[in-house]
């Protein structure tokens, strides 16, 4: 007798609450193997194809194409040790009951989505089948709500609900089986606070607004709550400066004049950024609200802004420090190449530390750039353009750039971003000012 088994929406990344479903890649009678991708979803982080745990018949599928489904939702139901599956080894079978039937973990979370996922291969059956499989249907589930854990899935919710003094076990989920959302616990503060009712106003007709209505979902709806999240929370500042980059461009003449990889002006500055990062430490920190403490991060896992089909996304480089331009040249690349084609996984657009935005490339000379939250500062580069300057006493045209530095004012004063600031200054005016902390 086959067993059904419910595989749900395992969380998928850091911060992640929910997932769109963009194609089914098993239909209902299809017969899977185990940690076979069945599902392709987009988060807000990056586009996954998600493996079941399970091995065996399909033979329910939650959702259809476009549906956005919260983590612990229903994907599918398997019939396990139905007649028409290859016959499983004693010892893979024996593995399997040491596991508890317990969901695996989701294969290839945070590896390189640029090489081919491997998948195992259902070997044939050998024995004919007469006529198809017929799997009796399913009662539904009726989950049983006991007086210990509520169902709530999301570690926000059930903070949003403590900090407003919701009790969770007397609300009822809106969710897939009784599941609370987000939205349930805010409509029961909405209530909590709702002001006493006031006379009913003449009510204007209604107007119809005109135009083009798009989703804020996805990358869109990620980047706007984190923009936001970030202006709510931290109370930035904005330092700038104008820079000579003359020599730091001949120094990058120099250097690809020699033969081998060719070096970026994005990774000369980012290493510039290290050193800096170095010598004020307190830029490459966050800070715990909870405990009320600023904590200072030992590695840089420098973010940088790249724009793509599907928005801005920030890929994160693990350990800058440890890098020289030619190594950070390559990784850029490659980030960004995963990244235009939105093979990104999320391990490597979470973990930044300090983030370099380039919007030179647009053809802007300045901006005041949002902080990524939950870090606490970013620099941002303007174009290098020609301009009249003042060098050695004399008006030259140089090659002329505009930095600019956002920080928390939490984590340090603008004696300590003045100081970051004019240093990376100084190495792009002068980047001989860079050998001393090499």
């Amino acid at each position: 007798m086959p067993q059904v088994m419910e595989f749900k929406l395992p969380d998928l990344g850091e911060g992640l609450t929910e997932a769109e479903i963009v194609r089914w890649l098993v239909a209902v009678g299809d017969v899977v193997a185990i940690d076979q991708p069945v599902v392709e979803v987009e988060t807000a982080k990056a586009m996954v194809e998600v493996p079941c745990p399970y091995g065996g018949v399909v033979t329910a599928r939650f959702g259809e194409e476009g549906t956005e489904l919260p983590v612990g939702a229903p994907l599918i139901t398997v019939a396990v040790g139905a007649s028409s599956l290859p016959e499983v080894p004693a010892a893979q079978a024996a593995e399997a009951e040491g596991s508890g039937n317990g969901p695996r973990p989701l294969i290839g979370y945070g590896e390189d989505h640029s090489r081919p996922a491997r998948r195992r291969r259902v070997r044939p059956v050998t024995a004919a089948v007469s006529a198809p499989v017929v799997v009796a249907p399913v009662a539904p589930v009726v989950p049983v709500v006991s007086a210990g854990p509520v169902p709530v899935i999301s570690p926000l919710v059930r903070k949003l609900a403590k900090d407003g003094g919701v009790d969770l076990r007397a609300l009822k989920g809106s969710g897939p089986e009784g599941l609370i959302l987000r939205a349930d616990v805010e409509a029961a503060l909405a209530a909590l606070r709702a002001p006493e009712p006031a006379p009913a106003a003449p009510v204007a007709p209604a107007v119809t607004a005109q135009g083009e209505r798009i989703p804020l979902k996805g990358v869109r709806g990620a980047v706007a709550e984190k923009l936001s999240r970030s202006r709510r929370e931290i109370p930035d500042a904005t330092c700038w400066v104008d820079a000579d980059a003359t020599e730091l461009m001949a120094a990058r003449a120099a250097m690809n004049a020699v033969g081998g990889p060719k070096i970026s002006v994005l990774a000369l500055l980012a290493r510039i950024c290290t050193a800096a990062l170095a010598k004020y430490p307190e830029l490459n920190s966050t800070v715990d609200l909870a405990a009320k403490e600023i904590v200072r991060l030992p590695s840089v896992h420098l973010g940088f802004a790249a724009q793509t089909e599907r928005g801005l996304v920030v890929p994160v480089v693990r350990d800058a420090q440890h890098r020289n331009p030619e190594s950070l040249s390559a990784e850029f690349a490659r980030l960004t190449e995963l990244a235009r084609a939105g093979k990104l996984a999320p391990a490597d657009l979470t973990g930044g530390t300090f983030t370099l935005n380039n919007y030179g490339v647009f053809g802007v000379d300045g901006s005041t750039p949002i902080i990524n939250h939950p870090e606490a500062a970013m620099l941002g580069v303007g174009r290098i353009v020609d301009k009249p300057w003042v060098h050695e006493g004399q008006l030259a045209i140089r090659k002329v750039v505009q930095l600019s530095l956002t920080f928390d004012h939490r984590v340090c004063d603008g004696g300590t971003a003045g100081g970051f600031l004019r240093y990376v200054a100084d190495c792009v005016e002068s980047p001989a000012v860079l050998l001393r902390s090499l």
